[in-house]
């Protein structure tokens, strides 16, 4: 099997992975995951598509990741590592979709208009 590469993006974070055939190591940005994501609850987001699709401990993964807060980057490798796992088997999208994991998720953060405090809210109104 060759290096797969494919990449997920959530709000301002993108995510590069590199799956290959291994033992199961996950480095991202040259740490170990749980160096990196310290809360098992973000541990657990990366690695859902890996549950879901009965594929723990099969590959070595790869990670760059930029941009964005922690969160953000967890969802941006979890989308990256479902896409991966979909190339190497079709059949585990049936799986992957109805949990939602091959959906990008389009919010962002909405712009700041000129003349107003932020992007909704205005600046005091004073009527005298």
């Amino acid at each position: 099997m060759e290096v797969i590469h494919k990449i997920g993006r959530r709000k301002t974070a993108v995510a590069r992975i590199y799956v290959s055939e291994g033992s199961g190591n996950f480095t991202i940005n040259k740490k170990d995951l749980k160096d990196y994501f310290t809360t098992g609850t973000l541990q657990y987001k990366v690695n859902q598509a890996l549950n879901i699709t009965g594929n723990e401990g099969n590959f070595d993964i790869k990670v760059n990741v930029f941009g964005g807060g922690i969160t953000g980057q967890a969802e941006a490798i979890r989308l990256a590592v479902a896409r991966a796992m979909v190339e190497l088997d079709a059949e585990n999208r049936a799986l992957l979709k109805p949990e939602g994991l091959m959906t990008r998720d389009p919010r962002m953060v909405e712009r700041k208009k000129f003349g107003q405090k932020k992007a909704r809210k205005k600046f005091q109104f004073s009527k005298r």
